[in-house]
């Protein structure tokens, strides 16, 4: 139990100095959006695609609340193990923003103002994370697990581009953005509302997956 609370903490908090340190980088590089969102993008698939593949298989590689609390209401996670994932993966996601700002000569706690708010944004939210949830079912359904690693990672690379919110799709990841000014930061106050729509996203997409997943068996 110790290491599967471990690799979430770790996973969750790598996963946030990847996203917050690339995206710094990508700004100290260059003044084009698209060449920043793109050096962001890259940098964040390839640590997911790793983390995933070095933590599937202790704790499930969530480092997701919306991913916890969809296995919790599955009762593939138990109620004691989903409190410690989400205390995991809240403080690894803060921890890790703080250590990209470090690194960077940031202050460690670098509060956001990047408003990010909208209806085309909310719902931008939903399907990033409706795709993802989508695709943990459909692949826990195949028994194709093992591809987890890549599918889950191209999702959120391809999300990056195709969604109007630059794909968070995770709360913990969320929050931990507010504690950075830097490409990949989020204000506070535009967190509730990505956070909702997160999870109304995992909602949609866990009873998508399992729709079809129910549909096959029944053949």
């Amino acid at each position: 139990m110790q290491r599967k609370i471990a690799s979430e903490f770790l996973g969750t908090f790598t996963l946030v100095a990847v996203v917050v340190g690339s995206g710094t980088m990508a700004a100290n590089l260059s003044s084009d959006l698209g060449i920043e969102l793109l050096i962001n993008t890259i940098s964040t698939v390839l640590a997911l695609g790793i983390l995933i593949l070095v933590f599937g298989s202790i704790g499930g590689a969530h480092f997701n609340p919306a991913v916890s609390l969809s296995e919790w209401v599955q009762k593939r996670l138990s109620g004691s193990l989903l409190l410690w994932y989400l205390l995991a993966q809240f403080a690894g996601g803060i921890f890790g923003a703080i250590l990209a700002n470090l690194m960077f000569k940031n202050p460690a706690i670098y509060p956001s103002h990047h408003l990010r708010s909208g209806a085309g944004i909310w719902l931008g939210e939903v399907v990033a994370t409706a795709g993802l949830l989508f695709l943990i079912q459909l692949l826990r359904g195949q028994n194709k697990a093992t591809l987890a690693p890549i599918v889950i990672a191209a999702w959120i690379g391809s999300a990056y581009f195709f969604t109007s919110s630059t794909s968070f799709a995770n709360p913990a990841v969320t929050l931990a953005r507010t504690f950075t000014d830097t490409f990949s930061g989020i204000a506070l106050q535009s967190v509730a509302m990505f956070i909702l729509a997160q999870l109304f996203g995992a909602m949609i997409g866990s009873l998508l997956g399992n729709y079809f997943n129910n549909s096959g068996s029944e053949k």
